[in-house]
């Protein structure tokens, strides 16, 4: 049996970043035994029923590594220095430490950048430079590591691939439904959204949708959400599921998913939901373009709330989720993901 240490944004009430662990989980080979390195353990232990430890406390986190062979940087935007320039350090001194004592390092599903610093990007390739495989999922970070002379792997977001399981409360609301998943950020000014919220109560009007409310992140997105809810005059339901099987099971069940959250919209569109896209971030952006998913960056969003309705409506009534052909094939194309973990685990 191969212990390997997982390695992520895990335990921070991120429910894409959990997703992405839990399609990690599901793709592992059976001859490898996985400790997390969480925020929250007893959380982690509790929802992906796996071994984890507290990845602040340094003595639990060096005793894991000591006790390991393997270490995977396990899926996401870890490498970037926007939100923070303390992530690249976080993460890449665990790589860096890694390989120190000896094990083998794998760089699984990355999102790398933006990176603004130069110091930021030097840190950045000297960790991947050291990883018996990587593979990455968008061609912006596969550009970056051809222009550093590093082979890796490009395939879709592992999420695509991800089993989902139905959530049986879902058919007790009314019919027909539409997702939201909005989340803050410096670009959704308090104007913008008023203008979403009033746009909303219109769609809903004209719809009769029931309106689910996804909060991904509940700390940071369910304020939003709440400030949608109490403006919306049909049926609505601040919705968050127990797993991230069952959150991507939701979309089994929804006509039409609107969302700023890069994974609300992978979801939506691999359970064959139409999906429209609020983008904050070029992941968000890029994923737009691949899919062609109608959309507006939000600092383009019109200021006329009845225009947004407007172009809603008629996405509603016109627009065609992917076919099934597309989400198979980005399905497949997701478990090359898989294959990477199964090539580097095998020498």
């Amino acid at each position: 049996m191969v212990r390997a240490v997982l390695c992520g944004y895990y335990g921070l009430g991120n429910a894409g970043d959990e997703a992405l662990l839990a399609t990690l989980l599901q793709m592992l080979p059976s001859s490898v035994e996985p400790l997390v390195l969480s925020a929250n353990p007893t959380q982690t232990q509790n929802l992906h029923r796996v071994a984890a430890c507290d990845r602040w406390n340094p003595a639990t986190v060096l005793q894991a590594l000591q006790a390991s062979q393997v270490f995977i940087w396990g899926g996401g935007s870890l490498m970037q220095d926007v939100s923070s320039a303390a992530s690249p350090v976080y993460y890449g001194g665990l790589m860096g430490l890694a390989r120190a004592l000896g094990l083998k390092t794998i760089a699984w599903a990355q999102g790398v950048g933006p990176l603004q610093r130069s110091w930021t990007r030097w840190l950045t390739h000297q960790a991947l430079k050291t990883c018996s495989e990587i593979s990455v999922r968008d061609g912006r970070s596969a550009h970056l590591l051809q222009s550093w002379n590093l082979k890796c792997t490009l395939a879709p977001d592992p999420v695509w691939a991800l089993d989902s399981l139905p959530v049986g409360d879902l058919w007790q609301l009314p019919a027909p439904r539409v997702a939201v998943a909005l989340r803050p950020h410096p670009q959704l000014t308090a104007k913008r959204l008023e203008s979403l919220s009033k746009a909303l109560v219109d769609f809903q009007k004209a719809t009769e949708t029931c309106l689910l409310l996804l909060p991904f992140q509940p700390e940071a997105d369910e304020p939003i959400a709440q400030t949608i809810q109490s403006q919306l005059p049909g049926p609505s339901v601040i919705l968050k599921p127990n797993s991230p099987a069952q959150l991507k099971g939701v979309f089994r069940g929804v006509e039409m998913t609107l969302a700023m959250r890069f994974h609300g919209l992978i979801m939506a569109a691999a359970e064959g939901c139409r999906c429209f896209a609020l983008s904050y971030d070029p992941k968000v952006s890029a994923l737009m373009t691949e899919l062609g998913l109608p959309g507006w960056e939000l600092a383009d969003l019109p200021s006329d709330s009845s225009e947004i309705t407007r172009v809603w409506l008629e996405h509603y009534a016109n627009g065609d989720p992917l076919s099934s052909d597309q989400i198979q094939s980005q399905r497949d194309r997701a478990l090359m993901h898989q294959d990477v973990l199964i090539r580097a685990l095998a020498t």
